[in-house]
């Protein structure tokens, strides 16, 4: 598979990067995460081999090892960079989330974004690359992290006064909310009807919860009994 060629001899790759100027390397790295984004994205993993990512970068595939060590690595740079761009494409929307609600809806809004712009078929692509690369497998893990910390960041501060803390831990609440949009995106291209449906049932817990909020003090107190008992 491309994800485990290993690096040409000094002879087959030019003797290393022919420039010195770090911007150029920066740029020469830019261009093969690029390629590598769109290879994965039009094409799959499985033809996201260095001479095809070389090729659409204009470049040496030998450069590829050279900046990257190996392809696996490579996309894993790719997939660590659009992340990074995802997230903070997003930041604006999470920081004014002020609800379960406004996060679900963030989410939704994710989901049909990342769908247009092929980064829901670049994740589909590396998990199931994952299964069998640890070095793809590292990086399906980070992204979930980083998508884990930014939820989890939301739930702090939307549930800080709601009697739900009292029956769910928040790093697994955070886990469960990440790893449900992302099964979503995925189960959407088999049966968008049936991510319509869960996305709806999602909604209407959100707004179960958001009730929680409106009880008064005497109500919420009682609640936060009821569920401490119960756990």
């Amino acid at each position: 598979m491309a994800a485990t060629s290993q690096p040409p001899s000094a002879e087959e790759s030019g003797g290393g990067d022919p420039s010195s100027d770090g911007a150029a390397r920066g740029d020469t790295k830019q261009r093969f995460i690029r390629a590598a984004q769109q290879t994965v994205r039009e094409t799959g993993l499985a033809n996201a081999s260095a001479r095809t990512i070389a090729a659409r970068a204009g470049s040496s595939q030998g450069l590829i090892f050279y900046h990257f060590g190996t392809v696996s690595e490579l996309l894993e740079a790719a997939s660590t960079d659009a992340v990074a761009q995802s997230i903070a494409s997003y930041r604006a929307e999470l920081d004014r989330a002020d609800s379960l609600t406004d996060l679900l809806a963030v989410g939704d809004e994710l989901r049909r974004r990342e769908h247009a712009n092929g980064n829901v078929a670049f994740m589909a692509q590396m998990m199931a690359g994952a299964q069998h690369d640890p070095v793809l497998a590292r990086a399906a893990g980070h992204a979930m992290s980083a998508w884990i910390r930014e939820v989890r960041g939301v739930l702090v501060r939307v549930l800080r006064e709601n009697a739900l803390l009292d029956l769910v831990d928040l790093d697994g609440l955070a886990r469960l909310i990440a790893a449900g949009f992302v099964g979503l995106e995925l189960y959407d291209a088999v049966d968008p009807a049936g991510t319509d449906t869960a996305l709806a049932t999602l909604r209407s817990l959100g707004r179960l919860v958001a009730a929680l909020d409106d009880l008064g003090p005497i109500a919420s107190r009682a609640v936060r009994a009821a569920t401490r008992r119960r756990t």
